[in-house]
């Protein structure tokens, strides 16, 4: 029976962070590199992706960043190869990238749709196609799919094609962890409730503000615990899903939202 502190060690791993440099990403990042995986913050925003590796080295931890844009596919092929070549394996994919804009279907074009989709969903894919390959040769690792509660029940109007991503997203995972499972490569997702990031108190701000504001105040109404989540306690579950602790799980989805689906 190994022990608790050996079953959360991951020295000598290396992770893949997408969307890494702010929010859930960011605090995943940090939980991963203080367990002692050395740590790929990939985003689309370089400067804050740069930001974020540099204050996990500051701590004395292993981490590079890198500019990433998940819908395009060699950005994907890039990141994978550069982890691979800078750290000597890939060993944890956390998926976290992802955009969430509010439109209602009667005013959405295919280009908003599909744009979501390949951010959400597509990069998922080709991320775990692409990762696994170098996992077999490793004899195994471990991806992580950020989705959401609305993976499993819509939220609110206005994110049909966030919805459709995230279904799609946790239907992948399902069936990908089925494939992978011979090559030992465990896949598993979280879902998370109303988290507080920077993210969403940008929309809180920009424009339909005001109808963003009604619907966060609807939403906090269902939450039992009566608060939004923090992007640590996002973290703390990926740390689980990326460590020993999650030994016998694959195909699985966890729930992180405070209650809120019980309503």
């Amino acid at each position: 029976m190994e022990l608790n502190k050996d079953l959360l060690n991951l020295n000598g791993k290396a992770a893949i962070v997408t969307g890494g440099a702010k929010g859930i990403g960011s605090a995943i990042a940090y939980r991963l590199a203080e367990a002692g995986a050395s740590v790929m913050v990939a985003d689309l925003d370089e400067e804050a992706a740069s930001k974020c590796a540099q204050d996990l080295t500051s701590k004395g931890w292993k981490a590079i960043s890198l500019k990433v844009d998940v819908s395009v596919e060699s950005d994907i092929d890039n990141m994978i190869n550069t982890t691979k070549d800078h750290f000597g394996s890939v060993d944890i994919l956390v998926n976290n990238a992802g955009i969430y804009p509010s439109k209602l279907i009667k005013d959405m074009s295919l280009d908003d749709f599909e744009k979501v989709i390949h951010t959400n969903l597509r990069s998922v894919f080709l991320s775990i196609k692409k990762a696994s390959e170098v996992m077999k040769t490793q004899g195994g690792g471990k991806i992580i799919n950020v989705t959401s509660i609305d993976a499993i029940h819509p939220s609110m109007a206005g994110l049909a094609h966030y919805d459709s991503s995230k279904h799609g997203e946790w239907g992948l995972t399902k069936n990908a962890a089925l494939e992978y499972a011979e090559d030992k490569i465990w896949i598993n997702a979280i879902a998370p409730g109303g988290i507080a990031t920077p993210g969403v108190a940008a929309m809180s701000q920009g424009a339909g503000a005001e109808q963003m504001a009604e619907q966060t105040k609807l939403f906090m109404d269902r939450i039992p615990m009566h608060r939004m989540g923090d992007a640590d306690e996002i973290a703390k579950v990926a740390l689980f899903l990326a460590s020993n602790m999650s030994s016998y799980m694959t195909g699985e989805q966890i729930v992180v939202d405070g209650g809120v689906l019980l309503r």
